[in-house]
């Protein structure tokens, strides 16, 4: 058995019956590559059949410790049966976007079943052109991103043959433990719980107020101040001192509510040409570029409604710790900046330079702080506590003093090179992510080939229509494409022909 870590088991216990802790994408294929011209579910299940043995988490199933004393464990599910996972749906005519996203939201807002592995896997029929979808949930508690990608490289191959895989080993399934055994294994872990605590805590006090939100709470600062003075003070360890916090909090939005059990989801592709070209031209991060198409797209969509603040909304950026020793390991290794976003900005170029520099000091003072800074703050209370904790934090996200963010934007960077399940090609991934009380807005995107897939999830009370929003994310990049790129181009002199140049020759 695996025993799930502080920061995994935090996915588990923030779950509501508003509130879901997995992630998804929606996957599109064109079947006319596959053999025959079409995918159906039989050919799903015997793909995703084929490669169980290299997805460890597709094969895990919970088994939960007596009164939340310790952490739960994952068991290889004894009766594990594929038919419960793989699924399929279908969309009416004539397939638009705007139908298969009412669909997406209807299959996410559904929670996964905890008696069996935490995953899905839907195939989606009667998309325009005659494609089909595949949209997968996976729960947060078993893969981040990283891992999440990992088990996407494992489903997909560089050509429509396939590849060749590595042979499954023979092994016996793993016996349910009973509620005894389980019981006696809590009682074992009881006396270490304390000491993983304090595994933690040097690190954890002197950055406590650099933690999203806890720097709003009075005294903290003053605590993680004193610690840092004392870490200072000892012989032999580490310096504890660190960029100076920045009191951010986020200005009220109507994202900072309570959510609803509903989702509302959009998705759309963008140029990645384009957004190179931006990069380029003005030394940016294409993260720089992605941050400021959404606060522009953000500033419109909320102006247009008699609704901006004048503080610049706080994003999440989520981001990946994990090491390359840690690749195929699963479960999280995450970590997360909360950065200002330039809604305050008005022209397309200036919030592309304020995103920049607003990214380089929030990457100065992400590298002061300690990977495993999560991990670290999850190992502090014990786990019946800390369960209860996390659910009534997801309950009052937002509320009161600790506002820390408005919304979450992440950038996935993908596959460069065309891919394929069972022979359909991959044409477009969008992501579908969380939402939480008081963080009821989600953008995620992720590179594919020359293009950027943005998916976009909400509450379904808080915003009437995500449209509108994605269509303002697409605006923003031509707008800016226009300002930084159009006009340099339209500027630039003309260059006199090489008189040793070659001539054509036309195709």
């Amino acid at each position: 058995m695996r025993q799930l870590s502080s920061l995994d088991a935090q996915f588990l216990a923030m779950e509501t019956r508003r509130t879901y802790g997995h992630v998804s994408g929606l996957a599109v294929y064109d079947p006319s590559t596959a053999p025959g011209g079409e995918i159906t579910l039989a050919d799903v299940g015997r793909h995703v059949g084929s490669r169980l043995h290299l997805i460890p988490p597709f094969r895990w199933r919970l088994a939960s410790v007596p009164f939340d004393l310790d952490h739960p464990y994952w068991i290889e599910d004894p009766h594990f049966d594929i038919d419960f996972h793989i699924r399929e749906s279908a969309v009416p005519p004539p397939g638009r976007p705007e139908q298969v996203a009412q669909t997406v939201a209807r299959i996410f807002s559904r929670p996964l079943d905890r008696a069996h592995p935490l995953w899905e896997l839907y195939l989606i029929h009667g998309l325009e052109g005659g494609r089909v979808a595949m949209l997968t949930k996976v729960h947060h508690a078993a893969v981040d991103g990283m891992s999440g990608n990992e088990i996407l490289s494992v489903l997909l191959d560089p050509s429509p043959e396939g590849r060749d895989l590595p042979p499954p080993e023979v092994r016996e399934p793993d016996r349910e433990p009973s509620q005894l055994e389980m019981l006696t294994r809590a009682a074992i872990s009881l006396p270490r719980q304390p000491l993983r605590a304090l595994r933690g805590l040097p690190s954890t006090l002197v950055h406590l107020d650099d933690l999203p939100g806890v720097g709003t709470v009075p005294g903290v600062g003053l605590l993680s101040r004193a610690a840092a003075r004392t870490r200072n003070a000892l012989p032999g360890l580490p310096d504890g001192d660190v960029l100076d916090t920045i009191a951010v909090r986020a200005p009220h939005t109507r994202f900072q509510g309570k959510i609803s059990p509903h989702r509302r989801f959009a998705y759309a592709s963008l140029s990645l040409g384009r957004m190179r070209e931006v990069r380029a031209a003005l030394g940016v991060s294409i993260n720089d570029v992605v941050l400021a198409i959404c606060a522009a797209a953000l500033r419109e969509w909320l102006d247009e409604r008699d609704e901006l603040p004048e503080a610049p909304l706080v994003a999440m950026v989520p981001l990946s710790v994990r090491t390359e020793e840690q690749r195929g390991d699963f479960g999280n290794r995450v970590s997360m900046m909360f950065v200002p976003i330039p809604t305050d900005v008005a022209g397309a170029r200036g919030r592309v330079e304020q995103a920049h520099a607003t990214m380089a000091v929030a990457k100065e003072r992400f590298r002061a702080m300690p990977a495993e800074i999560l991990q670290d703050v999850t190992r502090f209370m014990p786990p019946a506590l800390a369960a209860r904790a996390a659910r009534v934090t997801a309950q009052v996200g937002g509320v009161g003093r600790l506002r820390p963010l408005n919304l979450v934007i992440s950038n996935v960077p993908g596959p460069r090179n065309p891919l394929f399940f069972a022979g359909a090609k991959l044409e477009r991934y969008f992501p579908v992510s969380v939402i939480t009380d008081g963080v009821g807005l989600n953008i995620t995107c992720i590179s594919y080939r020359d293009h950027v897939d943005f998916g976009i999830v909400a509450d379904r009370d808080q915003m009437e229509d995500v449209w509108p929003l994605m269509d303002g994310i697409g605006r923003a990049l031509d707008a800016l494409h226009a300002e930084v790129v159009g006009a340099a181009r339209s500027t630039a002199p003309a260059s006199a022909p090489d008189p040793s140049a070659p001539t054509p020759v036309p195709a």
